[in-house]
């Protein structure tokens, strides 16, 4: 399993970024997969998940409005369209693959097995 994500970068406040998460080695059309970020001295924080098929998302109320988390289960590759951006945002991005097929995710980050390397996002002007 390898999951690389990219799209990060330094953004002024209001911009937008989309990132991106290359999945291999596993069948990505079955699992649900979610986005996680990490600022520097603070915790991981669950921002999106959505269903091995897409059709379910959920979003942290901090993101809400604001991030669409997609996926194009053809192409292997999960999305994170981040607009609006805010200095608070910054942080490294992470995706993350639910740890069994065909469930639907969850916002327990106990639960996600395999992760990125992640993918730094500073907002600042």
């Amino acid at each position: 399993v390898q999951l690389v994500e990219s799209g990060g970068g330094l953004v002024e406040p209001g911009g937008s970024l989309r990132l991106s998460c290359a999945a291999t080695g596993y069948p990505f059309r079955f699992y649900a997969m979610s986005w996680v970020r990490q600022a520097p001295g603070k915790d991981h924080e669950w921002i999106a998940h959505i269903s091995h098929a897409g059709t379910t998302t959920d979003y942290a109320n901090s993101v809400k409005g604001r991030f669409t988390i997609s996926r194009d289960n053809a192409k292997n590759t999960l999305f994170l369209q981040m607009n609006n951006l805010q200095p608070e945002d910054s942080a490294k991005y992470y995706c993350a693959r639910f740890y069994t097929s065909m469930r639907p995710p969850s916002v327990n980050l106990d639960d996600y097995t395999e992760w990125g390397q992640g993918t730094q996002v500073t907002v600042a002007s």
